[in-house]
């Protein structure tokens, strides 16, 4: 009986086990100074090397000419990448996005809570204030939720197609392909936050129509997602750790 228990734990973890390339990509540190070029201007680490599962700056590109490499951009002081490239990589549904300069983004990683509010929607995992129908404030937070629930990830991971990642798909001059500043900081007047809880005026009336969010559509069986979802486990771990 004992054996049949281990079995089943042993089981439950590698079905849980994240690929290095969305280990890293939880884990790194973004727009750092590259510890290669420090001494050159503009060497912040701010695209990430799927192969090779490590940050790099525009100067170390070059050697990563040849990988898939995915651009990761800044909003106040937190990691987001844009959903319409995350989401060639893992399955986003349920996870709230937010549309930012014209570009729908995703969090990385959970954000320190700003203020307490009551609501029936929070976040499964750090209970942040959500919209409906999102139960993930963050890419982290579904992960780490379903990793604790034991849900095999492969069900949300798609196969890394490098022909959606090239060197020459990205912009490093410092602005994104719409032209915008790519580190986008809380203040600027060109904001558009699909959030309602961090919109609260009427001067944004005409962004909030263009920016109207779908309900996610999710690519795997619902009902193992809502099984999963509906028997919530409280006190799941904020971080899963590595393995």
């Amino acid at each position: 009986m004992v054996r049949e228990g281990e079995e089943e734990e042993e089981m439950m973890m590698m079905m849980a086990t994240k690929p290095a390339w969305l280990e890293g990509l939880m884990a790194e540190t973004f727009f750092s100074s590259c510890g290669i070029h420090e001494t050159r201007r503009k060497s912040e680490k701010n695209v990430f090397c799927l192969l090779c599962c490590l940050s790099v700056c525009p100067h170390c590109l070059p050697s990563h000419r040849s990988h898939p490499l995915l651009q990761v951009r800044r909003y106040v002081y937190h990691d987001v990448v844009r959903l319409s490239d995350l989401e060639k990589l893992i399955d986003c549904s349920y996870v709230q996005p937010y549309t930012i300069n014209g570009a729908k983004v995703i969090f990385l990683n959970q954000r320190q809570q700003s203020r307490a509010k009551v609501s029936s929607n929070v976040c499964f995992t750090c209970d942040r204030i959500l919209q409906e129908p999102f139960h993930f404030c963050s890419l982290s937070c579904k992960v780490d939720y379903l990793s604790y629930q034991g849900d095999d990830l492969s069900s949300i991971l798609y196969r890394i197609d490098e022909s959606d990642f090239t060197f020459e798909g990205l912009r490093m001059d410092g602005h994104d392909q719409l032209g915008e500043i790519s580190t986008m900081e809380d203040g600027e007047d060109i904001l558009v936050i699909s959030d309602e809880s961090e919109q609260g005026n009427n001067s944004h009336k005409k962004e909030k129509k263009k920016s109207k969010k779908k309900k996610p559509e999710s690519n795997y069986l619902p009902g193992m997602v809502l099984s999963s979802l509906g028997n919530r486990r409280k006190g799941a771990p904020h971080r899963a750790p590595f393995s």
